[in-house]
């Protein structure tokens, strides 16, 4: 709590001039009821922690007030309920860990690699298909390295690729059918990173080396379904 304290002080400190005067006395009354918490004081009225409702690298935007949980961000110069914030939260899309503006023409609620897992998500048979493809992409400027990616579609998703590229010479050097895409990717990357360096998608390893382990993961996947 004495962080608490301390953060909202600071806000008040920086920001008294820019921030509007019933902004200032409810930060007032916060600091003045934090003074009064024991530090042991981490449930709501409901029993629920923090992050129970938000995760917890959001936890210093909240402070609990009177056994609520209340969201303040000084830039938005907002006060809200946790509730109410991560009900709020459930309307913003986030795009590589980028967020969205609402105001873009693709916009839709929701966490996605890409803009293509956002406009098939509302397909009912690519949410409830696991099946598809892992491959593996090579490009001649970045010898050495490998992207093991998953697809419903490899030979489609390495058309996206092309369009980034002004010699068109990203390369499919493998493709395997899986039941599960994401879990033959997820494991593949995990065995992967294991071995060799990796940079996100990309792993400094041979692709018969690749090859090898996702056909590995594939056959293992297979002999545990039968």
């Amino acid at each position: 709590m004495m962080k608490s304290k301390q953060k909202l002080e600071k806000i008040k400190q920086n920001d008294s001039e820019d921030l509007p005067l019933a902004v200032l006395k409810q930060l007032d009354f916060f600091i003045d009821s934090i003074a009064h918490w024991p530090e042991t004081t981490k449930l709501d009225k409901h029993g629920r922690k923090l992050t129970d409702i938000i995760p917890k690298a959001q936890a210093d935007k909240y402070i609990l007030e009177e056994g609520e949980w209340w969201y303040y961000n000084k830039n938005e110069k907002a006060r809200r309920k946790a509730d109410s914030q991560q009900a709020r939260q459930k309307t913003k899309m986030w795009v590589n860990g980028k967020y969205i503006s609402k105001a873009h023409p693709l916009h839709k609620a929701g966490t996605y690699k890409g803009f293509e897992e956002a406009a098939f998500s509302s397909l009912q048979n690519f949410k409830n298909s696991p099946q598809g493809q892992v491959y593996i992409v090579v490009n001649p400027a970045w010898e050495g390295w490998v992207k093991v990616g998953m697809a419903v579609d490899a030979q489609d998703r390495a058309g996206n690729y092309q369009t980034a590229s002004p010699y068109r010479d990203y390369e499919l050097a493998h493709i395997v059918d899986t039941q599960d895409r994401r879990a033959t990717e997820a494991e593949t990357h995990a065995r992967l990173g294991d071995l060799f360096e990796q940079r996100n998608e990309w792993f400094k390893c041979s692709v018969e080396m690749a090859k090898r382990i996702i056909d590995g993961v594939v056959e293992e996947q297979y002999d545990e379904a039968c």
